[in-house]
């Protein structure tokens, strides 16, 4: 059973809504702020748009929620490499330097509802929801900028997801960020076009 199909509502995160239901956390700070007000400004900004879903029969109790927002992949810049990762199977009459796509900015899950697999759920929902007709947009890509840490980057790599660059180094040579610790942040892709051909 598809548990946010069959159960719950996916709703436009709002004051009334945020209001109306228990707090979020889905155990990391950042996200649990950025879900209680932060959202608000991104939206006023039209930074993004923040979406939750709610238990049909519990609606006070926000399940999961996540932000998208517009996105471009700029391929000029990447190694050669990955530019023909990326592309492949786009038509060579329709490759271009940038690639329509769509950004998960945030996304988390409460902790009263983790080990349901509601993660993998929430991310086919929002596959679906880009290759949908109802869809007002081109959307070839789903990106997102991942924490760099083991779980999400397991989480997304689980989900079909695969590095933009193939190495860290490559990564903070485009994004032009000095040092040589660690990362604080992947950026990851998903071809859209694996799914309308499933």
């Amino acid at each position: 059973m598809a548990f946010l199909n069959d159960r719950c509502a996916r709703v436009l995160l709002t004051p009334k809504v945020v209001a109306a239901c228990a707090p979020f956390s889905c155990g990391n700070k950042d996200l649990d702020e950025f879900f209680a007000t932060d959202y608000f400004d991104y939206a006023k900004q039209l930074m993004g748009k923040t979406y939750a879903f709610l238990e049909v029969d519990n609606p006070h109790e926000i399940v999961c929620a996540f932000t998208v927002a517009n996105a471009s992949i700029f391929t000029n810049h990447l190694p050669n490499a990955r530019r023909k990762r990326i592309g492949k199977g786009v038509p060579q009459t329709k490759r271009d330097m940038i690639y329509p796509a769509v950004l998960i900015g945030r996304l988390g899950v409460n902790k009263s509802y983790m080990r349901r697999h509601i993660g993998t759920e929430l991310m086919d929902s929002i596959k679906s929801w880009f290759i949908d007709d109802e869809n007002k947009t081109g959307c070839r890509y789903l990106v997102v900028d991942a924490y760099n840490e083991t779980t999400p980057l397991e989480y997304y790599r689980k989900n079909g997801f695969d590095f933009m660059f193939s190495t860290e180094e490559q990564e903070r040579e485009y994004r032009s960020i000095s040092g040589d610790g660690p990362l604080h942040t992947r950026l990851m892709f998903f071809d859209l076009m694996q799914i309308v051909h499933s």
